[in-house]
């Protein structure tokens, strides 16, 4: 008889994955990737570190998962505010602010997702959901350009300019060396301004 696992059994494994799962994420919002070695992790989590590895077979695993859980949050913020009331310009300006405004909140965790030295799987991850940033930007151009808000453009290409303008604009303001978030409120209309000009979101 093939050994079943009962609904408190899978409900402690749950709790456990979730556990390190947070504790990661904690660890990585304090100081970036650097510090969630897996015996923090586990030390955060209360969980021995073979535990840990029962449920991902390396870190490197486990750093894709909570950099994917992490985007996740951050697309349906913006997915939210994509599908909201106003013009298209209107509404990409807010999504870049909102962007802006959370990574210099929150600059490790930010930076960790933008720039962080870190395994190649990573990067590989990181292009890809930067990709899902672009598909929101891609929505609210497409709708502004048939509208007749934008003028016609790629909305494809202009959507990964977009995401591509506003990471790298914020790599010096959140990287651990180079921070510099004293005068935030310039730098998010500066960038939100960049971006609404570059697909003729404005005029001047």
């Amino acid at each position: 008889m093939a050994y079943r696992r009962s609904p408190l059994m899978e409900e402690r494994l749950a709790n456990n994955r979730d556990r390190i799962l947070v504790a990661t994420r904690k660890l990585v919002s304090e100081g970036g990737f650097r510090e969630a070695q897996i015996a923090a992790v586990a030390a955060v989590a209360g969980v021995s570190t073979g535990m840990i590895y029962r449920y991902f077979p390396s870190k490197t695993e486990l750093f894709v998962e909570v950099l994917g859980a992490a985007v996740g949050q951050e697309i349906d913020i913006l997915t939210t505010i994509a599908m909201g009331s106003g013009s298209a310009g209107e509404r990409l300006g807010s999504a870049v602010t909102c962007f802006v405004r959370r990574a210099l909140t929150g600059p490790n965790l930010a930076y960790a997702f933008i720039a962080e030295p870190v395994d190649p799987e990573v990067d590989t991850a990181r292009i890809r959901y930067r990709k899902n940033f672009g598909d929101v930007f891609k929505a609210i151009l497409i709708d502004g350009i048939e509208k007749g808000e934008l003028p016609d453009q790629d909305p494809e290409a202009s959507a990964a300019c977009i995401v591509g303008a506003f990471t790298e604009a914020l790599v010096g303001p959140i990287g651990p060396t180079t921070r510099n978030t004293r005068d935030k409120e310039r730098l998010v209309e500066s960038i939100r301004t960049f971006c609404l000009r570059a697909v003729g979101g404005i005029s001047k």
